[in-house]
């Protein structure tokens, strides 16, 4: 990312259900392409034993998720399995400001929320899984996976699946390093857009000296 050719960020909203790999692949995106930050959302479900408060989410407790509500301090929000999850407004205008994507894990809700309130910033991808077998595999696999849990996402994936077509891009995690090709290439093509790029005053440079500017 160049200084003299300032941009604004994109808000790069990406979804899946449960197990299909998502988190897997904005960690990825965060960690391998320059200029991309996650956006950490709050959460009020009990942190699983790999994740780091301030890291994964930031973990609440139901008064404090609810107090932020109160305070207006979500772009948005929504109550999903039981629990609350919403994105800071302290997690965006600053990075976008500053031409610095900003990477959105969340969910069917979420998404429609974040695209609704800035649909000139948001552009969306949709992660399906290759098979039902093959995400009630992935979801065995979870650190703390339990029987009841897994049934319970599995039943929700039909649902989450059913909103696919209401993103920009869908993708088909069949083999993480293609799903991931896939992706990166999405953002870096969404970077050059014309109303995001902010290249209005080298365009007036460029026909000034070419003789057809001001």
């Amino acid at each position: 990312m160049s200084n003299d050719r300032p941009r604004r960020g994109v808000m790069f909203v990406i979804s899946s259900p449960s197990g299909a790999g998502k988190t897997t692949l904005c960690r990825r995106l965060i960690t391998e392409v320059p200029g991309v930050e996650l956006s950490i959302s709050a959460t009020t479900r009990a942190k699983r034993p790999n994740e780091v408060d301030g890291v994964d989410y930031h973990f609440r407790t139901v008064a404090q998720f609810k107090d932020m509500i109160d305070k207006n301090a979500f772009i948005e929000w929504a109550k999903v399995f039981e629990h609350y999850y919403g994105t800071p407004v302290s997690e965006v205008e600053q990075r976008l400001q500053a031409g610095i994507d900003v990477v959105f894990d969340v969910d069917w809700q979420g998404a429609r929320a974040l695209k609704t309130i800035r649909a000139g910033d948001v552009v969306s991808a949709f992660i399906l899984p290759p098979s039902i077998a093959k995400l009630k595999e992935r979801l065995e696999g979870r650190p703390g996976a339990t029987a009841k849990g897994v049934a319970g996402r599995l039943a929700g994936a039909g649902q989450d699946i059913l909103r696919w077509g209401e993103y920009d891009y869908a993708i088909v995690n069949d083999n993480l390093d293609s799903a991931f090709s896939e992706l990166r290439a999405i953002l870096l093509a969404e970077r050059t857009r014309r109303q995001r790029a902010s290249l209005g005053n080298m365009v007036d440079q460029l026909l000034k000296d070419s003789g057809l500017g001001d």
